[in-house]
């Protein structure tokens, strides 16, 4: 197989103290993306509805919502917009994240999968982003403050 049509995909399962529809505000509402992941977000949740969060300065990510079944799975495209001359080896809507929100006693079950990943370096650098950025989710969506995020003011580390 040319490894240029490889794609891979990264799966992560958290357990986060609030009610799925809490959680689900936290994935949909803009104000409250934020609270977790990127400065701005403009959302239009609905199928079909775009999508962008500046997650860190100069790194815009952005979609398209596919499928919302409130408050229980939520699918859309990802991607990054181009920046520079750098090469993006995912561009917007090239690959897609589907989450299942399951209750688990008085919280919520999260299984989230990034599909398509172009590579293993693409799936290694989003496996680290969504492992920063899912911690920070479980904090805010339970009603606690994640704090401002670290990786707005320098390298992700």
């Amino acid at each position: 197989m040319d490894a240029t049509t490889e794609t891979t995909s990264l799966e992560r399962e958290i357990t986060i103290a609030a009610s799925p529809e809490t959680v689900w505000q936290f994935l949909v509402d803009p104000d409250k993306a934020t609270l977790w992941m990127g400065e701005r977000a403009t959302f239009d949740a609905r199928p079909g509805g775009a999508w962008s969060i500046d997650v860190i300065p100069g790194a815009t990510a952005s979609g398209e919502f596919v499928e919302l079944d409130p408050p229980h799975r939520l699918v859309y495209t990802w991607g990054w917009e181009p920046s520079g001359a750098e090469a993006n080896p995912v561009p917007p809507g090239s690959s897609t994240i589907e989450i299942v929100l399951a209750p688990d006693g008085d919280g919520t079950t999260l299984r989230f999968t990034h599909h398509d990943l172009p590579n293993a370096k693409a799936t290694e650098s989003h496996t680290h982003g969504w492992d920063h950025y899912l911690a920070r989710l479980a904090v805010a969506a339970a009603g606690g403050d994640a704090g401002r995020d670290p990786w707005l003011d320098g390298p992700m580390k």
